[in-house]
């Protein structure tokens, strides 16, 4: 006979609840009994079938890592940074999924190791060698604590994460209340990016490095220099476009996003493949001038 201790009612509940998703008919789920007022999964017998023991290690690891994981996220954020506000933690915890589900490249870079699985099995596996009893919390603290850290990992790189995006979000809002009453010096502006940025005005006439410097509003670089980048930004402020057609093999962009969200409905996003016609168009344009 083996036996599973939990710290509360609820949590012991919980595990029951997963266990019996993973038995396969009656039989087997009356070897296994909840305790409700001792926190207890019970397993009778001389540890059930091996058929029924690989289920039961399968459900226990994945009680851990869907279950429990989540909880102990909000443990992590809650106890040792602090964020108390469910909507905060909810905005992180969403940042720590985007890892854990593999669309975040650029931040399991920060993280010594991912590979969850190997170290938990090996631990559930020596705990159920035996027909033993064990408490969940010293199994926590004994045998998963370089797991305990790893979730602790997440958490560290989500709230950098976090709070760059808050900052972000705080730079575009500023530059957009620059915007909103502030004269537009021309209707259209192209802007090509390549290797560099290069503007044009509405005649398609490249505006040189030097022009662009003149017109840039001298506030901006005083009141925000750590932020507002004098080749491109700076510019397009200091310019505040009407229209705003952008060319670029790379939508995605950090940059091209910015100016996106800074302009907004302004802003229309164009391949290069639209820029050759315009050349064109101004082409045959020029040429029938020249023929008259």
């Amino acid at each position: 006979m083996a036996e599973i201790i939990f710290q509360s009612k609820l949590e012991a509940q919980k595990f029951y609840n997963h266990l019996l998703k993973y038995l396969p008919n009656n039989h087997d789920k009356e070897t296994i009994l909840l305790i409700e007022d001792q926190h207890i999964v019970k397993f009778l017998g001389s540890f059930l079938s091996i058929e029924i023991s690989t289920m039961v290690k399968k459900a226990f690891y994945e009680f851990i890592t869907s279950i429990k994981r989540d909880d102990w996220f909000r443990e992590i954020l809650k106890n040792q940074f602090f964020y108390e506000d469910l909507e905060v933690q909810q905005q992180i915890m969403e940042i720590i999924y985007s890892i854990l589900e593999g669309q975040r490249k650029d931040l399991t870079v920060f993280l010594k190791d991912t590979n969850e699985e190997p170290p938990i099995r090996a631990a559930i596996e020596h705990i159920f060698q035996e027909n033993i009893s064990f408490s969940f919390d010293s199994f926590l603290k004994f045998r998963l604590r370089p797991y305990l850290q790893l979730l602790e990992g997440y958490v560290e790189v989500a709230i950098d994460e976090y709070k760059m995006e808050q900052e972000y979000q705080m730079f575009v809002q500023m530059l957009r209340d620059f915007l909103i009453n502030r004269e537009p010096k021309m209707d259209v502006l192209h802007l090509l990016f390549d290797e560099e940025i290069t503007f044009y005005n509405e005649q398609f006439v490249e505006m040189k490095r030097a022009e662009l410097i003149r017109l840039i509003d001298r506030k901006l670089l005083v009141n925000h220099p750590v932020y507002v980048d004098s080749a491109s930004i700076a510019p397009l402020l200091s310019l505040a476009p009407t229209t705003i057609f952008l060319y670029t093999k790379d939508p995605d962009e950090p940059l091209v996003r910015t100016i996106k969200n800074i302009f907004e409905e302004r802003v229309t996003i164009k391949s290069f493949a639209a820029l050759r016609e315009v050349h064109k168009w101004l082409e045959t344009n020029d040429s029938s001038e020249n023929h008259a």
